[in-house]
C-alpha cells in the first residue's frame, strides 16, 4: 500500500521560505513519477512540480518557476519542495503525489492525481 506523509507547511511572510517534505512508503521512486500539487479554496487544483523516474528534468508550473525547487532522496524515499520568495497566492494545501504515469501528463489530468496523504497547509501572509 502506497502511503505519503507530507510535512513542513506553516505560516510564512511574503518573500519568505518553507521546505516541504514527503515521506513515501510502499513504492519505489524508480517506478513512479513524484511531485506536488496544491489546492487553494475556490481555485483549481494545480500541479506545482513533479519529476518522472528515469527523467531528471522536473516540471514546474509557470507560477512557481524560479522560486520552487523539487528534489528527492531515494535512500530515504523522501521528496522535498523548497519554496523561496513565497507570495500570498502560494497559500494552499500542498499534497505530495506519486503516479505511474509520467510527470509531463500531470498538468493535463490534475483531477486524476490521487490524494494519498492529508497534505500540509502553507499560508503566506502579505
Amino acid at each position: 500500500e502506497v502511503q505519503l506523509v507530507e510535512s513542513g507547511g506553516g505560516l510564512a511572510h511574503d518573500g519568505g521560505s518553507l521546505r516541504l517534505s514527503c515521506a513515501a512508503s510502499g513504492l519505489s521512486f524508480d517506478d513512479y513519477a513524484i511531485g506536488w500539487f496544491r489546492q487553494a479554496p475556490g481555485k483549481e487544483r494545480e500541479v506545482v512540480s513533479c519529476v518522472s523516474s528515469g527523467d531528471g528534468t522536473p516540471y514546474y508550473a509557470d507560477s512557481v518557476k524560479g522560486r520552487f525547487t523539487i528534489s528527492s532522496d531515494h535512500a530515504k524515499n523522501t521528496v522535498y519542495l523548497q519554496m523561496n520568495s513565497l507570495k500570498p497566492e502560494d497559500t494552499a494545501v500542498y499534497h505530495c503525489a506519486a503516479e505511474l504515469f509520467k510527470c509531463s501528463d500531470w498538468p493535463k489530468v490534475t483531477g486524476y492525481l490521487e490524494v494519498l496523504g492529508q497534505g500540509t497547509l502553507v499560508t503566506v501572509s502579505s
